[in-house]
């Protein structure tokens, strides 16, 4: 597998974008807070694809909210690469990263449907705990708030 920055604005991001966007906005309605292709590309914001072969394996984005603080963004897997560690790569790319920029927290947001119960058990897998909603975010029944202190825990 090699994952690589790029552009959530190419042709072939279209449309697993399109189906995370739209599986998200079905089940959390107003309370879906993914970043769509603009949003993705933001200054601020650095998007990574993961491939094997030519093949997409699925996205995520590091979400740079201050000099010590960065966001896990729009992690997906391929429906057909569920379950076969490109989760577990990205968000493992993604820490790496923090703590190359030498963030002292790393937080994101996710849903409470059925549809997250994989991926909250990968972020607490990695060390993320539940938390308070941060940034702008406020709590509703619809999504939920981890954080991972990488203060003292850098490689």
């Amino acid at each position: 597998m090699e994952i690589r920055q790029d552009n959530p604005m190419a042709s072939h991001v279209a449309e697993l974008l399109t189906h995370h966007l739209s599986e998200l906005q079905a089940v959390m309605g107003g309370h879906a807070f993914a970043l769509d292709a603009s949003g993705l590309a933001a200054p601020g914001v650095t998007f990574w694809t993961a491939w094997q072969d030519s093949k997409l394996l699925g996205f995520g984005a590091l979400k740079e909210l201050d000099g010590a603080h960065g966001e896990v963004k729009s992690m997906r897997a391929a429906p057909a690469a569920r379950g076969t560690g490109v989760g577990r790569a990205l968000l493992d790319h993604i820490i790496a990263e923090a703590r190359t920029r030498g963030y002292a927290r790393l937080s994101l947001e996710t849903g409470t449907a059925a549809l997250h119960v994989p991926a909250v058990a990968l972020y607490r897998s990695a060390g993320f705990i539940q938390s308070e909603p941060f940034a702008d975010y406020r709590p509703s029944p619809h999504n939920q708030f981890f954080h991972l202190d990488l203060a003292g825990a850098r490689s």
